[in-house]
């Protein structure tokens, strides 16, 4: 399994989706333990809009483990097959250790885009 979080320069999960500054793609053995990591490149534009779906699919991403992100982003991963888990805060190291324990489950909380900022629709 591979797990996707968008991710900042000090590896924290990264409030937005569309806007960070990377992935770190975490490989997972069977015994639900990383065994690799690796960093991608953020695509220019709104996640939603560019074609970093595709690029996680790929790249064999079946989860990504999220902070806030909007319906369109989240309709645009969810057709690729990747699973979203939105409300995702603090080290990445962590968040996954707890995902892969069973400690996290999807906040439900989506972004929407207004033309004064972003705001978030609980």
């Amino acid at each position: 399994m591979k797990i996707a979080v968008p991710t900042t320069q000090a590896n924290i999960v990264d409030a937005h989706f569309g806007h960070c500054e990377s992935y770190t793609l975490f490989s997972i053995n069977d015994q639900k333990a990383v065994t690799n990591t690796e960093i991608l490149a953020s695509p220019q534009g709104c996640g939603c809009k560019s074609n970093i779906a595709g690029v996680l699919r790929e790249k064999g991403v079946s989860v990504l483990l999220a902070g806030n992100m909007g319906m369109g982003a989240v309709n645009v991963i969810t057709n690729h097959g990747i699973t979203v888990i939105r409300g995702c805060e603090g080290d990445i190291n962590k968040v996954v250790a707890n995902y892969l324990c069973g400690k996290i489950n999807d906040s439900g909380e989506t972004c929407s885009h207004q033309d004064d900022g972003h705001t978030c629709n609980h």
